[in-house]
This record gives C-alpha cells, structure tokens and sequence, in this order.
C-alpha cells in the first residue's frame, strides 16, 4: 500500500511534463479531463455492534451495545476522476473511484455495555479498553451525470458504491458488573481481551449542486442515501474463548459532503469534508463457544457506523 502514494506522485511529475510539451504544441480545446492523484486525511468517529434481546430478556432496545472508537484514524490513498472541464456549459458524464488505507495505531477506546436485567432497563455490565485499529481499507466509486443550471450552477445526479473493512483489538482496562442483589465488582484487564472486524458493502443514489462561480475555484455540496447496506462481522472475546460471526443488512445510510477545490492547470488541489452514518443494521449471528463449532444464535445481531472524513488531493489534470 506505501507505493500507492510513490506512484501518484510520480504520475503527477510525468504529467507535468507532458502536460507542458503538449501545450507548446497545440492549443485545441478539450471539453473533458481525466485526473489522478495521492491523497491524505483522517476519519473521526466511530463503529457499533449491537445484540438485539430476546422477549422478556431486558426492558432496553439493546441487550448489549459495543462501541470501537475511530478517534481518530490517519490514512493515504489515491482517487480518479474523469468529468467535463465545465460543467455550467453544457451536459456531459462523471466518474470517480477512490482508495484509502489507514495508518495502525490507537484510536481510542473500546466501550462494552450489557442491559441484561428482565424487570428494568437498568445498565449492568460496562467495561472500557484501549483501542487500536489494525485494519482501515476505503474503497469508494461513483458515476452520473451533469447538467447546467443557467450558467452559474450545475447538478450532478449519481449512483455510488463503496466497501470498507474495520479490525480492531481491546486490551487492558477495566469492567464494572452488578449481581442480582446490585452489588458491583470490578475487574482489571491485562492484554488483549477482544478483537473485531467489520465489512461493509453498500449501493447508493445521490446527487450533487456546484458552482465555479470564481475564478479557479470550484465548490460542491452533495447528498446520498440508500437502505441497501450489508454487513459481516466478526467477534472474537478472547477472555470468553467466543466468537460471533454476523450477518447484518438494511441500515439506513445518510451521507452529507461538501468539497473544494483550487485548479491552476494542470494540478488541481481539493479539499474534501463528508459524514457517513448507516443506521443500526439488523440480522443473524453465529456462535462458536470453546471451539465447539457454530451454531445459530438466538439472538439477532447489527452494527452500525457514523464517521467524519477529511481529506486533502493534489491531482493532476490530464
């Protein structure tokens, strides 16, 4: 993965170059471009795993909730993009395709909570752990069309994909649990106590308003959602000698974005900030207690994501 940014920016050299020999030459008018370039950022936020109750289990929503922390997570990748040089002055077609791998390294905490009392909704098992991501793979697409609006703004309706895959570890820290009578005790964790990983797939439908009412500037907002959200994970409580392995669709995604960018030909510097939500999914979960092969649980798993992703792309213009 370290060559992808070596590589961008080699391409972005050589492009120069010929970007300049080119332009000595000819001076013929394109309507369309195709840019390629490294980029860099970081997500803040965080990923849920939720154990759905049983009837007459517990008063709460939830019967367990586990929250990993992304707080936050640096990574480097590289994106392409082909589109019309300017889209308030006629129609035309759009394509991007973007790639991310996190850098490993603590990303705050792991926080565990159960609601596991029939008569109440009462919290009575927490525990709280140093988090560290292990894994962060990004990999966003999109495709549509554009289309002017007078001449100072245009709209770009699009379908999107993505797939994106977590892993954590939890070590160390402490957990607070109340009996039957509400006494509480408290344990102490050396170690590695749990680990977790997460795939996401998801189709999407969206669009998006821009303007490059400056000079060189270029401004987007842009909006997609989509019930058509998947996701398999895998739990491993190592303390418990369990693993869980879950199978979870249909959570709601709600993603708002907003980009900038700067382009004096041929290198165009973007800015990027966007939120991902997907709402609690929901579906079948596995276990494998002791090594004794899995068997259906019966209780219904999810998980769920909500992160803020900021970026910055130096790309060049071909």
């Amino acid at each position: 993965m370290k060559n992808i940014a070596v590589l961008s920016i080699l391409v972005i050299i050589l492009s120069v170059c010929s970007y300049a020999e080119e332009s000595e030459g000819t001076s013929a008018e394109r309507n369309f471009y195709f840019s390629l370039g490294p980029q860099l950022g970081f997500v803040y936020g965080q990923t849920m795993e939720y154990v759905y109750p049983l009837p007459g289990e517990t008063k709460n929503e939830l019967l367990s909730e586990l929250v990993w922390d992304m707080k936050p997570v640096f990574y480097y990748g590289i994106q392409a993009k082909f589109s019309r040089i300017d889209m308030t002055s006629g129609p035309g077609f759009f394509f991007s395709v973007s790639f991310k791998t996190g850098i490993q390294a603590d990303s705050g905490v792991i926080e565990d909570r159960d609601w596991m009392w029939p008569a109440n909704s009462e919290l009575t098992n927490f525990s709280s752990h140093t988090n560290r991501t292990d894994k962060f793979l990004w990999l966003d697409a999109a495709v549509g069309a554009s289309f002017p609006i007078k001449s100072l703004l245009y709209i770009k309706p699009f379908i999107g994909g993505s797939w994106m895959r977590f892993a954590f570890t939890g070590r160390d820290g402490y957990g607070i649990y109340k009996d039957s009578s509400h006494k509480e005790q408290e344990l102490n964790f050396s170690g590695v106590v749990a680990s977790y990983q997460q795939d996401w797939l998801f189709m999407s439908a969206g669009f998006s308003v821009g303007t490059n009412i400056l000079s060189h500037f270029l401004f987007d907002i842009s909006f997609q959602t989509s019930p058509l959200t998947y996701c398999s994970a895998t739990d491993n409580h190592i303390e418990r000698n369990t693993i869980f392995r879950d199978i979870t669709q249909w959570g709601l995604l709600l993603e708002p974005s907003f980009n900038m960018s700067f382009v004096v030909n041929p290198i165009e510097f973007s800015f990027g900030l966007n939120y991902r939500h997907i709402g609690k999914t929901k579906g079948e979960s596995y276990g494998n207690e002791g090594n004794t092969g899995f068997y259906v649980s019966p209780n219904k798993a999810g998980a769920g994501l909500s992160v803020f992703d900021s970026r910055f792309i130096i790309s060049i213009r071909l």
